[in-house]
């Protein structure tokens, strides 16, 4: 017999995590740090960034591939393959999963809003310099995105439904509810959920710093993401791999899984209004929120925490505070404490949901909230509680965690505090 929720769906739980981030490469590490109000945020370490507007992004540390990956294997992929490998390694012995058991029930759903644009950046430097011939022949599958999600079902071992979503910064929030449906649709009974971002190449930054999209201040980057604060000026770059193990409760029971949290609901929307910018009224974004309460079967007001998109730009901080009001109400969206965690991150595109969706599961396991550092000056239209500078301790049941990506891609995931029945 199968659990089911209330409205007759099979349960989805969380039974394991794993990141790499720019905070730590372990969840115990990235949490502690997040906590802590330290920004990964630091001069550029993988190209010599001088001659360009931006200096800095927020960057792995210290990030050895083959401690998961063996070293032939890890030569033939792009690092954005590396990190979500890492993870999932990560995910998979926390969840402690005998996926060669019952590889053909176990499937992947793994993000990325680029893909291998290191590979990609290479593989035209050495045609460029080189010819045709001298091209390295595992460059396209370097390059294309679906092979982070195809790398996590090889080493693992995973037989079951595998996807790979490509929506900009909502890509890992619908990674992740995507695989939710999977389950809930009993296609699948584990799946292992998330995204990988590995922009930080001479492209992404230069590509990124054409738009005007990346802070520039080159003299203090531990200070340049500064979500919701009156002095930001656009994002900071980051990178992550991070996964989420969603496992049919029942199934998780049965073999004595530790369960950190429920996925109650899922919401997706479009704007159809701009390339880059947010969609002006908030419309599209705060029916994208209220979807996923309806799919988790809460009311506003049972909302404990949001973890913002809140990237540190001028338009989108101001936008998704008018969409959270919107999506609410006035009363509830001045009560829910909100944060940004992308403060201390950076903006990890495409791994961005998965990473703030295992931070907002453990706001809801440990009672502490994380805080979004860099906040001084309030700006009239963000106007909330955005837990500024220093975590709160806080009992939630209930957190939210929001994706908004370019082109108008919108997706909400709301997690619970595990209750049993």
């Amino acid at each position: 017999m199968k659990a089911m929720s209330s409205n007759g769906r099979r349960r989805v739980v969380v039974t394991g995590l794993g990141m790499v981030t720019p905070l730590g490469n372990d969840v115990e590490t990235s949490w502690s740090n997040l906590i802590a109000g330290e920004s990964g945020a630091a001069p550029i370490q993988q190209f010599d960034a001088r001659e360009f507007p931006v200096h800095f992004a927020a960057e792995l540390k210290d990030f050895d591939p083959t401690v998961w990956i063996e070293r032939k294997q890890a030569r033939r992929m792009d690092r954005f393959a590396q990190m979500i490998l890492a993870a999932a390694r990560q995910a998979e012995a926390d969840s402690r999963l005998d996926v060669a058991k019952e590889s053909e029930r176990i499937g992947a759903s793994i993000a990325t809003g680029i893909g291998g644009l290191g590979a990609f950046q290479d593989c035209y430097q050495t045609l460029i310099d080189r010819g045709p011939d001298r091209v390295n022949p595992f460059s396209i599958p370097a390059i294309i995105p679906n092979m982070g999600a195809g790398w996590v079902s090889m080493e693992l071992g995973t037989q079951g439904p595998l996807s790979s979503q490509c929506t900009a910064c909502a890509a890992s929030n619908m990674a992740i509810g995507e695989g939710a449906d999977a389950i809930r649709l009993g296609r699948a009974d584990v799946m292992f959920c998330g995204g990988t971002e590995a922009g930080i190449t001479r492209v992404g930054i230069a590509g990124f710093g054409a738009m005007r999209a990346l802070s520039r201040r080159n003299d203090d980057p531990k200070a340049a993401s500064r979500p919701f604060d009156a002095g930001r000026d656009g994002f900071v770059m980051g990178e992550a791999g991070a996964v989420v193990v969603l496992e049919e409760l029942e199934h998780a029971r049965a073999r004595g899984a530790t369960v950190y949290a429920e996925l109650l609901g899922y919401g997706v929307s479009s704007d159809a209004n701009h390339i880059t910018e947010p969609d002006p009224s908030g419309t599209n974004p705060a029916r994208a929120m209220r979807m996923a309460f309806g799919d988790a079967g809460i009311e506003a007001a049972d909302v404990g925490y949001i973890n913002a998109h809140g990237t540190s730009t001028p338009l989108g901080d101001a936008s998704e505070t008018r969409v959270i009001k919107l999506a609410v109400g006035e009363e509830n969206a001045r009560r829910i404490p909100i944060s940004s965690t992308k403060g201390a991150t950076g903006h990890c595109l495409g791994a961005a949901g998965a990473v703030e969706a295992i931070f907002t599961i453990l706001a809801t396991t440990t009672g502490v909230l994380p805080p979004t550092i860099n906040y001084e000056v309030e700006d009239p239209r963000c106007d909330l509680d955005y837990i500024p500078n220093e975590a709160r301790r806080a009992e939630i049941e209930i957190g939210v965690s929001n994706s908004f990506g370019f082109g108008g891609h919108n997706a909400c995931v709301v997690f619970s505090r595990f209750r049993g029945e």
